[in-house]
């Protein structure tokens, strides 16, 4: 399963993603985050992601090249920011998606549970 949220929080424009980026899934992610010019700032949420291949990676490490920063709250998450020499803005704790008191609006998402199928949405 994989999902990708783009969100407007009170510290930024913020990619969360959540499950496997692999593969299709990766290319679909930056399809989501390059329908407009990707903003300077960026914060890729890499918490609950639990698993990265080599396409991942490229996107990754190409949102690096533009400027994103990215926060990790699990030794996984951490692990695949050191790696490939991503900028860690901060380390939460895993689970935590935001605090309450944030303001968030959802501008576009995908989701799947299996297959190269996906969802946007616009809320």
């Amino acid at each position: 399963m994989f999902r990708a949220e783009i969100r407007w929080l009170a510290n930024g424009l913020t990619l969360k993603m959540d499950g496997k980026l692999a593969g299709e899934w990766a290319e679909q992610a930056r399809r989501l985050i390059t329908t407009e010019l990707v903003p300077k700032g960026l914060i890729v949420d890499l918490t609950e992601v639990c698993y990265v291949d080599s396409e991942g990676e490229r996107l990754l490490t190409w949102l690096g090249s533009v400027g994103a920063v990215f926060v990790a709250g699990s030794v996984y998450a951490v692990a695949v920011c050191e790696r490939l020499g991503l900028a860690t803005k901060q380390t939460i704790p895993a689970g935590r998606c935001g605090n309450n008191n944030e303001k968030s609006s959802v501008m576009h998402s995908m989701q799947s549970d299996a297959g190269p199928w996906w969802r946007g949405e616009e809320d």
